[in-house]
């Protein structure tokens, strides 16, 4: 068994504890300990003085009460602990990520105005925790794309054919082996391509698009063929795609299991963590879970 947990953060709403449901089954399949958080908020605006994290809660706690409630019975025999914590969720919660295997969340809470498709704890964790972190949308949520007529599992996962990302796939991959889910690689090619003519005018390239959606697969099969060899039980079917990234794996989201994207690397000149766009986007319109992975470390030699 991982020592490390994956951690449910809670809250009281509805929408956390359809988070707690979805880290419970993920703590099964991994067979790792469940460790579910709430962490008290309190107006640190009003004192100067104060932490962004106090010590462990230790009095009574209805959430977690609740939360205790909402798994009784539950047949799968997770090792369960319930943590109680006080500060700022949106700084508490990211730190969480250090010990922890998967960080998993409601895509909002109490909190925030009733619009909001992701709250801005949901936002800070995924942007910051140093761990994968998953969001579960409310159900209902719509997305345009067509409905798979093949039965089974699938997950989805965004090539970025220029700059893969090891830690992505390799998440994208572990987790359609633990669903027994076939994969569904989504590799977008900027098209139609211009360029700059003049003063505020573009012009097409004269650009071949079946030329670019063929070296856009030769390099996505490239990619994947080392992740195919380590998971043959996984089928992974490389869909190449013109236009937006984010709009494709947004459509691919209806009935999939989960969405998986990577997070952006630290860059020289701009060393604050970010999101990036794609990423952000699926967070917000995405109709099924998306995992955010963040990226793996540069390499030492």
């Amino acid at each position: 068994m991982s020592t490390l947990p994956v951690i449910a953060a809670v809250d009281g709403s509805d929408d956390s504890l359809r988070a707690l449901d979805w880290a419970l089954e993920a703590a099964h399949r991994r067979e790792a300990p469940l460790r579910v958080v709430h962490v008290r908020q309190y107006a640190s605006w009003a004192q100067t003085d104060v932490l962004v994290a106090g010590p462990p809660d230790t009095g009574d706690n209805p959430v977690l009460d609740r939360a205790r409630g909402h798994l009784a019975g539950r047949s799968y025999a997770v090792s369960t602990e319930y943590v109680g914590m006080e500060g700022v969720p949106g700084a508490v919660l990211p730190e969480l990520g250090a010990d922890a295997q998967l960080l998993v969340l409601g895509s909002r809470g109490r909190g925030g105005f009733a619009s909001l498709l992701l709250g801005s704890n949901g936002m800070a964790a995924a942007r910051d925790a140093e761990c994968p972190v998953v969001v579960v949308p409310r159900p209902g949520r719509e997305a345009n794309g067509e409905t798979s007529d093949e039965p089974g599992a699938r997950v989805v996962v965004g090539l970025h054919v220029d700059s893969p990302d090891d830690a992505t796939l390799s998440f994208a991959f572990a987790e359609a082996a633990r669903l027994g889910a076939r994969l569904q690689v989504v590799a977008a090619y900027p098209w139609p391509v211009h360029t700059w003519a003049a003063a505020g005018q573009m012009m097409p390239l004269v650009i071949d698009e079946v030329s670019v959606e063929s070296e856009t697969r030769v390099l996505a099969d490239g990619h994947l063929a080392p992740y195919r060899g380590r998971h043959p039980d996984v089928r992974a079917d490389s869909h190449v795609l013109p236009g937006d990234a984010a709009g494709h794996l947004v459509a691919a989201s209806r009935d999939a299991a989960l969405v998986v994207v990577g997070r952006h690397r630290r860059r020289l000149l701009a060393p604050a963590r970010m999101m990036g766009s794609v990423a952000h986007a699926v967070l917000l319109h995405a109709a099924a879970p998306v995992a955010v992975v963040p990226p793996a470390p540069p390499d030492e030699g």
